[in-house]
């Protein structure tokens, strides 16, 4: 078994597409017309870090509930990892990009961990050198 995709509510589908592709250089695995249960028109989008399985579906908030969760789906803890093989050079394309850092660069026992925000305000650890 494994993860195939994790769900990731954002306020808009085109935003965040060019924030994962543009900005961190995921790859756009689809984008394709769909449903809600009740049959409104949706995308199902997904976005992937190149080589990577596992995927990211970008869902768009639908409704009260779903709009307050975009930005806090982990209640303010770093809930996303993304791993690079040129921590050094990702930190700086990022940094050059705008994306904002809530913590700096740092090295652990594990490697180097930096916090950024994506573009709902969720939290990531950018990570350096290979799975723990």
């Amino acid at each position: 078994m494994q993860i195939d995709l994790v769900a990731l509510i954002v306020d808009e589908y085109d935003p965040a597409i060019a924030f994962f592709t543009g900005v961190l250089g995921f790859d756009l695995v689809e984008d394709s017309p769909s449903l809600t249960n009740d049959g409104r028109p949706k995308r199902w989008v997904v976005v992937r870090p190149p080589g990577a399985q596992t995927g990211l579906l970008l869902a768009r908030a639908d409704g009260e509930r779903q709009s307050a969760a975009v930005g806090d789906q982990t209640a303010g803890r770093v809930g996303f990892f993304l791993r690079a093989d040129d921590f050094d050079g990702t930190y700086r394309r990022m940094v050059d990009a705008g994306v904002t850092f809530v913590r700096e660069p740092r090295t652990e026992a594990y490697g180097k961990v930096a916090v950024f925000l994506d573009i709902a305000g969720n939290r990531w650890d950018l990570l350096s050198g290979p799975p723990r």
